[in-house]
């Protein structure tokens, strides 16, 4: 029996008998429906192995937005989920906390600690019913509500609502509290197609919501409650309204202060949607479509710099001209990351055909190879930078190449050469380094060059003869940066380390030696600089294709590689356009934007000589095109078979392959898979019979110890 209460003193009687009836009724009723409430759950608790049952449908979850970050974990670039809905992942820890507080005592204070289903929540809401005769407040969890939005099923039925109620239980049972609030992260509604707090913070403040503000968050807490009511770019004084009510009640649960609240309410509520960062587009469509399997993308990109160079791209290529578009690659050389890739000057720029990824367009370099025609000769002890060279007319069979300006300088040093960038003392070293040992060392380095279908390499590649990516001329310039030893580019970072999406040769060969690569570095650190360029002592050099087609700028400093590409998309001609009056611009004001000041280039190391011209050996005071011993000793080369090669099993009458080697200091030694060769002391050629097919490994040592090798495979 429920107590009788006596009226109070001078109140009316009939009022003091009418008050236990009232009482009684209503108390029984909101006992009846808080009882049912509790007794629910809690039988729903005692069935736990029928709980254990109950299908989750998680596989919603696995359909969010990929996304690419850069090394940070900075978002550069995401795409929508499978249905067509910005879902992207959101753990606890990639939030405000500030904001998850919030979210808590507004939506279920006893999260923590009820198990997926609060009755006495339910026991409020059935006596705030009885008591008002409408409901006043839900009796749903956090919980309860990603059930719904996992069950997909919005109508507000009984029987949906028990079914909820099942679910919320259920994933309470298998899942922890992290993970349900995690699943809530990733798929409470914001309006449109906007699903998670992750995706409506960038789209409604442009930020990550790692800092919001008393405002930013109570607006996030309110949105899902009515998500297309309450979207700040169709209703802002709607969201206005329900963003103060969460602060009212944040205020009263001790999560903010007043203060805090009133400050929160003068924050003006966004009225647009913003896009979604586009960062490297082109590398991270790359990415994406390279390993669909993943669902979040780690590059080596840095967004800060990325995002510099690709608004210095734009301003570039504007003052350039219509239909013109620039490339960039910045690349740290010490790892071989890429710091920043800009395909192009503008994405979406049509009239610039922006969605062509320039830096893997196979251009003709110009005269952006002739520091490695130099190279491989002061390799050789064929040159000093301080050798003289003439640089007059000059005919190679039926080959008369001219220089730029179709003037000649006569007698000038190698440096002078490289320097002013000179074509017929290029083209000189280049006939007396070989063109086919030339471009096979570019090739064993790690740097593909294209020749024309059906041709050999010619000593026309000293001049753009060939073709070449920036990417791959950028490959070339980090190994010269580095003393000559390359290092594959890397532009992913694969969960537990580094990882490289366009992996090389396992042990690439080196490119030139150490002194070799100081003396050219200390040539193009003086090289002229463009008109007006900042007053950076960088290595670099300029090229421009036949035709005015491309125009090119390759530089490095102690810690970066830069490598710019100025031109057509369309392959079109530019009269006029130069690498140093188009490109080198460009390449200076990309390392002003990547650091305030250089990095010093690496002192000189062993080998180096730091001498005048008449200082320096007889043989090597003016240019003659032959290597003396020393410089012989140091260059052996194997010029057939070439690395990486497949031939095909000789014939059973004539079952023997000619190798061959170039330079080097006799006797040559021979060995294949570990077993040495018969060969003669005088023979720079070796005999050798496959046993099967297969791969083989070819070397050649000399007289000095110097080698070289190759991996072929038998057909």
């Amino acid at each position: 029996m429920l107590p009788r209460f006596p009226p109070k003193p001078g109140s009316d009687v009939r009022s003091a008998k009418a008050a236990p009836v009232r009482y009684r009724r209503w108390a029984w009723g909101g006992l009846a429906l808080a009882g049912s409430a509790v007794l629910l759950a809690l039988g729903l608790q005692v069935a736990g192995q029928a709980l254990d049952r109950v299908h989750l449908p998680l596989d919603r979850v696995a359909g969010v937005s990929k996304t690419v970050v850069d090394r940070e974990g900075r978002l550069l670039r995401a795409f929508t989920a499978p249905d067509g809905r910005w879902r992207l992942p959101a753990e606890a820890g990639d939030v405000d906390p500030r904001y998850l507080e919030m979210l808590i005592a507004y939506e279920d204070r006893r999260f923590r600690e009820h198990a997926g289903v609060d009755p006495w929540s339910m026991l409020r809401a059935a006596g705030q019913f009885v008591r008002n005769g409408r409901v006043v407040s839900g009796a749903s969890t956090l919980t309860m509500q990603v059930a719904r939005l996992l069950d997909g099923q919005d109508r507000r039925t009984l029987g949906t609502k028990v079914r909820q109620m099942v679910l919320a239980l259920a994933l309470e049972r298998r899942l922890s509290k992290a993970e349900i609030l995690s699943l809530y992260l990733k798929l409470a509604p914001f309006g449109g197609n906007i699903e998670g707090v992750r995706a409506a913070s960038l789209a409604y403040f442009r930020k990550e919501p790692v800092r919001l503000s008393p405002g930013e968050r109570a607006l996030l807490v309110a949105i899902p409650q009515s998500p297309e009511a309450r979207r700040p770019d169709r209703d802002p004084g709607a969201a206005r309204r329900a963003r103060d009510r969460v602060l009212q009640r944040a205020v009263e649960a001790g999560v903010v202060s007043a203060s805090e609240a009133a400050q929160a309410r003068m924050e003006a509520v966004p009225r647009q949607r913003h896009p979604f960062p586009r960062f490297a587009p082109h590398l991270a469509e790359g990415e994406v479509a390279r390993y669909p399997q993943r669902t979040t993308h780690r590059l080596t990109i840095d967004r800060t710099r990325q995002a510099a160079l690709e608004t210095l791209a734009g301003e570039h290529a504007s003052r350039l001209g219509r239909k013109l578009t620039v490339a960039v690659l910045a690349i740290e050389n010490a790892t071989g990351h890429v710091v920043a890739h800009v395909g192009s000057a503008g994405y979406l720029d049509a009239e610039r055909q922006g969605a062509i990824d320039m830096t893997s367009a196979v251009r003709s370099p110009g005269s952006t190879l002739k520091p490695f025609i130099y190279g491989l000769a002061f390799e050789r002890g064929l040159a000093h930078p301080e050798t003289l060279i003439e640089d007059a007319p000059t005919r190679f069979g039926r080959y008369a190449p001219n220089n730029f300006d179709e003037e000649f300088r006569g007698t000038v040093s190698i440096r002078e050469a490289l320097a002013h960038s000179l074509n017929i003392p290029a083209v000189k070293a280049l006939a007396a380094v070989g063109p086919k040992r030339f471009v096979g060392r570019l090739r064993r380095s790690g740097t593909e060059v294209v020749l024309p279908p059906g041709t050999e390499a010619s000593l026309a590649v000293a001049l753009g003869g060939a073709g070449l990516t920036l990417h791959d001329l950028a490959h070339a310039y980090v190994a010269l940066a580095r003393g000559g030893g390359p290092v594959p580019i890397v532009h992913s970072l694969v969960e537990g380390g580094a990882g490289t999406s366009n992996p090389a040769s396992a042990r690439p060969a080196r490119l030139m030696s150490p002194a070799a690569a100081w003396y050219v570095g200390d040539i193009l650190k003086g090289a002229p600089p463009p008109a007006g360029a900042k007053p950076f002592q960088i290595a670099f050099k300029t090229g421009t294709s036949y035709g005015y087609r491309d125009a090119w700028a390759v530089g490095f400093d102690g810690r970066h590689t830069v490598a710019v590409w100025v031109g057509r998309a369309d392959a079109s001609s530019t009269p006029a356009m130069t690498g140093h009056g188009a490109a080198a611009p460009l390449l200076f004001d990309s390392f002003a934007r990547l650091a305030e000041r250089v990095s010093p280039l690496p002192p000189p190391p062993a080998g180096v000589h730091r001498v005048r011209n008449n200082e320096l050996a007889s043989q090597l005071r003016r240019f003659g095109g032959h290597a003396d011993a020393a410089g012989a000793a140091g260059s052996v080369a194997i010029a057939f078979p070439p690395d990486k090669a497949e031939l095909d099993a000789p014939p059973a009458d004539a079952p023997e392959i000619v190798l061959k080697a170039e330079g080097g200091a006799l006797p040559l030694t021979w060995v294949v898979d570990g077993v040495p060769l018969e060969t003669s002391a005088g023979e720079r050629a070796a005999v050798w019979k496959p046993s099967g097919s297969g791969f083989s490994r070819i070397s050649v040592i000399d007289a000095t110890g110097r080698a070289d090798q190759v991996k072929i495979r038998i057909r």
